[in-house]
C-alpha cells in the first residue's frame, strides 16, 4: 500500500507521541520532531508507511537512547492478555465453530495498537467483536487454503495481541511459524514478547529480519523472504502488515481492524471494522 498525504501528520503524531513515552527533555522532543519533518519532505509516497515508520523508530532511538520505549506498556497489555486466556478459551470451546470463533478472537486482539492513536479497552472490545459482523470475510478461503497447507506462516503484530494469536494457532492443527519483529518498534511483538506471551509453546518464532512496524520484503533478511514465498500458507496480522503485503504477488490472508481512516478506504470499508481478506487467493506459493 503506498502512503497518502493523509499518512503525514499522523506520522508527526507518532513521533510526538513515543517521543515523550521516551523521554521528558522538551528539547530533545524538538529535536525529534524536527528531524521527522525534514525526513518527510523527501519521503515519496511511493512508499509504503511502515517504511517510513522504520526511519522514524531509528531516529527515536538516536535522539533519546532508548532502545524499547513500550517496554512496560507491552508487559501490561500482555499481562491483561494473559488474565482473559482462560476465558477465551472456554468461548471457544464452547463455540459452534471453534475456527471462526479463534479468529475473532485474533482480530479482535488487533485493537492493542499503539502506532494509532486511539484509546481502546481489551476485555470490553471482544464482547463488541464476538457479534460484529465482517466488513470482509473470506473464511470459507481461509479454511479452503488451510485444508491443504501442510503449515502455515503466521506474521505477528503487536505485543498483547500476541496472546490471542495463540488462541488461534492452536485452533489451526496445523505446524505454525510465528514472526516476530527483529527488534523493537512501536508496541510490536518481538521473540521476548512473543515468549512472554506462550507463543514458544505452540510454535516455532522467527524474526523477519526488519525493524520496520510491518512486513516489507524489500527490509526483511534473505532467509525470510524465502520461508515466505514458499510458505503453504500465509496469516498476516494487523495495518502495518497490510500496509507493507497488500501489493505482493501471492496468497496472504491478512486479519485486522481498521483503525485509521486511509486504511478503510484503501480496503472500501468503514473504521473499525473486522477484516479477514484473502489476496490472490489459489495462486502457488511460488
Amino acid at each position: 500500500m503506498k502512503t497518502y498525504l493523509d499518512c503525514l501528520p499522523c506520522f508527526m503524531n507518532q513521533a510526538l507521541r513515543v517521543g515523550r513515552i521516551a523521554t521528558t527533555d522538551e528539547k530533545k522532543i524538538k529535536e525529534l520532531l524536527d528531524s521527522v519533518g525534514a525526513m518527510i519532505k523527501d519521503f515519496s509516497l511511493d512508499n509504503t508507511p511502515p517504511e517510513m515508520g522504520n526511519i522514524i523508530y531509528q531516529k527515536i532511538r538516536e535522539i533519546t537512547g532508548v532502545n524499547d520505549p513500550y517496554k512496560k506498556i507491552k508487559e501490561a497489555n500482555i499481562n491483561e492478555a494473559l488474565s482473559l486466556y482462560p476465558k477465551l478459551k472456554e468461548i471457544v470451546r464452547k463455540s459452534e465453530n471453534s475456527l471462526l470463533t479463534a479468529v475473532r478472537i485474533a482480530i479482535a486482539g488487533n485493537i492493542i495498537d499503539f502506532g494509532v492513536n486511539k484509546k481502546f479497552n481489551i476485555a470490553n472490545h471482544f464482547l463488541e467483536i464476538l457479534e460484529q459482523d465482517f466488513a470482509i470475510m473470506d473464511f470459507d478461503k481461509f479454511v479452503e487454503q488451510l485444508e491443504k497447507a501442510n503449515s502455515v506462516l503466521y506474521l505477528g503484530d503487536n505485543a498483547g495481541e500476541s496472546v490471542f494469536d495463540k488462541i488461534l494457532i492452536e485452533e489451526l492443527g496445523k505446524p505454525v511459524t510465528y514472526v516476530v519483529r527483529d527488534i523493537p518498534v512501536i508496541n510490536d511483538v518481538t521473540e521476548k514478547d512473543a515468549i512472554d506471551s506462550g507463543i514458544d509453546e505452540v510454535a516455532e518464532i522467527i524474526s523477519s529480519g526488519t525493524s520496520a512496524p510491518g512486513t516489507i520484503l524489500s527490509l526483511c533478511s534473505d532467509d525470510f523472504s524465502e520461508i515466505f514465498y514458499n510458505a503453504d500458507m500465509i496469516i498476516s496480522k494487523g495495518q502495518g502488515n497490510y500496509e507493507g503485503l497488500s501489493d505482493v504477488m501471492r496468497s496472504v490472508f491478512f486479519l485486522l481492524i481498521t483503525k485509521c481512516p486511509v486504511i478503510a478506504n484503501d480496503l472500501n470499508v468503514k473504521e473499525d471494522d473486522i477484516v479477514l481478506k484473502a489476496i490472490n487467493f489459489g495462486s502457488s506459493p511460488n
